[in-house]
């Protein structure tokens, strides 16, 4: 496989490092309760950035009587805002250079971005239908480049990434206008990860050729992708665990692990603790959950931890045994500490800095798994022109025999 150039790996890797900083900020943000301290959208009350100066928080006040100015929290949010539209950006260039040169893949992205942004001021003029209307003929626009470019491999991946920020973008505006429903919290925190591990997958694709044996790639990645499936449903679930207040549903202390509320087995509600949607108009900062609920969250997020560990521990030493000692080994090593900062968690009362950090575990989790599941594919993507021709057999020079 040939490299792609300098530039377009940098871009990739720089995306790459970027998703990651706008998901610990994006955790940060969000335990530290500041995720409506920005009672509007993509403003803060009314303004490009946020009320400072006396005047213009006594102006917000005034104008957002149910949410006054919190300065200290209205800037994480806002500026977490900033970071994910500087991401959005990146993604963009990602996706103009993968369709550059398909001139009518590139008009569609560019038809379908100025779609989703009509979305933007539609929806401040609180026209909702049509602003919904436009993006989701954006979205779709995207979405179809990706499905349908049969042999576009990490080109149409950046295409999927572009329509999955954009709609990250919607997730952000619920997630204030819905009063931190549970669900688009928990799916916001999901499209963040999904960006992470999109532009993990281009940015090893610009730069690495799988290398395990072809006879051992096909069940290997397999495993690798079950690895990745779970995680990907233990994160939802860290996610529902967080948006619905149930951290530290077991108290804290040595009561709060390994048993829960001092039992191994405490009063649960699961029913009520997996109500997925409960309407629109519920302000759901502190979590209206009663306490028997919070703790079969947090029960079931536990139980998701044990089998993620005991699989991705297997799949290490699988990676560790099929010669990938360093892949194995970094997988383990992060295994353990997002087991240490989530048991550190529950017992010292979710610290901020421990949170936040158990958030960042997972996505570099997750960077490891996706990278694995690179290493490990038989075709990583379609092959574009450059590496059919890079891979194409040469002739073998014809035999001569001596007279």
């Amino acid at each position: 496989m040939q490299a792609m150039p300098l530039p377009l790996r940098a871009l990739a890797w720089v995306a790459c490092v970027f998703a990651f900083c706008v998901i610990v900020f994006g955790a940060f943000v969000r335990l530290s309760n500041a995720g409506l301290s920005c009672p509007d959208w993509p403003t803060c009350y009314g303004r490009i950035t946020w009320p400072v100066k006396p005047a213009a928080v006594a102006k917000a006040d005034q104008a957002f009587p149910n949410r006054p100015v919190e300065t200290h929290k209205a800037w994480r949010e806002q500026s977490h805002r900033f970071l994910a539209g500087t991401l959005g950006m990146l993604v963009l260039a990602m996706a103009c250079a993968a369709t550059y040169f398909h001139k009518q893949r590139f008009g569609l992205v560019a038809v379908a971005v100025v779609l989703i942004g009509i979305g933007i001021p539609l929806y401040m003029a609180r026209d909702y239908v049509t602003s919904s209307v436009v993006a989701a003929i954006g979205e779709a626009l995207l979405l179809a480049i990706a499905i349908f470019w049969r042999d576009g491999g990490w080109r149409r991946i950046a295409v999927l990434a572009l329509a999955v920020v954009c709609f990250q973008a919607l997730l952000g505006m619920w997630t204030v206008t819905w009063l931190l429903k549970p669900i688009v919290v928990s799916g916001h925190l999901l499209g963040g990860m999904a960006t992470f591990a999109l532009l993990a997958w281009i940015a090893w694709r610009l730069s690495m050729p799988p290398v395990l044996p072809h006879a051992r790639r096909r069940g290997w990645f397999v495993a690798v992708a079950v690895g990745l499936a779970l995680l990907c449903c233990q994160i939802f679930l860290g996610g529902w665990t967080s948006s619905n207040y149930a951290a530290l549903a077991c108290g804290i202390g040595g009561s709060a692990f390994p048993t829960c509320l001092g039992q191994w087995w405490p009063a649960m509600d699961f029913h009520q603790g997996f109500i997925l949607w409960r309407g629109i108009g519920v302000d759901f900062q502190g979590g209206i959950l009663d306490a028997a609920s919070r703790t079969a969250i947090q029960m079931a997020h536990r139980f998701g931890a044990l089998a993620v560990f005991v699989y991705l521990a297997w799949l290490a030493h699988g990676a560790w045994r099929a010669g990938l000692r360093g892949y194995g080994m970094a997988l383990a090593v992060l295994l353990v500490g997002q087991v240490l900062l989530g048991i550190g968690n529950v017992t010292l009362g979710a610290p901020l800095w421990i949170a936040v950090a158990h958030t960042g575990g997972a996505a570099l989790l997750l960077f490891a798994l996706v990278s694995l599941l690179l290493r490990s594919s038989v075709i990583a993507a379609s092959p574009d022109q450059s590496t059919r021709e890079a891979v194409r057999p040469q002739p073998t020079p014809e035999r001569t025999s001596m007279s």
